[in-house]
């Protein structure tokens, strides 16, 4: 499978799908390809990773520092149709304690909306939890 990123909006979120391996090779277009969406406005990604077929730690990499400029700002990252082979990934690397991974968009959304009324709640200065 070749390597791949496409992006939608969708209810506020911009939905980032990635299709192939996330390696030492691919991860730095990895890297362009998300600046350039949080350059655009995207500050809420969920990140589609249900085609992707490896990841390695250069590609973790890429996602914590996309996930770090994007709560500098005061943004969001998660994932989304996460299989097996990269949840291991995660749990191994122990990423499950800083990245939500949600099993459909629909939670995603649910999730964000959740985070963004209890931020509105909590008043000016707050960030959403996803």
């Amino acid at each position: 499978m070749e390597f791949a990123v496409e992006h939608r909006v969708e209810r506020d979120l911009t939905v980032v799908k990635i299709s192939g391996e996330i390696d030492v090779f691919t991860s730095p277009r990895l890297r362009e390809m998300l600046l350039d969406i949080i350059e655009t406005g995207g500050l809420h990604l969920v990140v589609d990773l249900g085609d992707v077929t490896f990841l390695d730690s250069t590609g973790l990499g890429v996602l914590v520092g996309i996930y770090h400029r994007l709560r500098a700002r005061d943004g969001s990252m998660s994932f989304m149709g996460v299989n097996d082979r990269v949840r291991r990934v995660f749990h191994v690397t122990q990423l499950t304690k800083i990245f939500v991974l949600h099993r459909s968009l629909d939670d995603a959304v649910a999730a964000h909306e959740a985070a963004r009324q209890a931020a509105d709640t909590a008043g000016p200065g707050s960030r959403p939890a996803t």
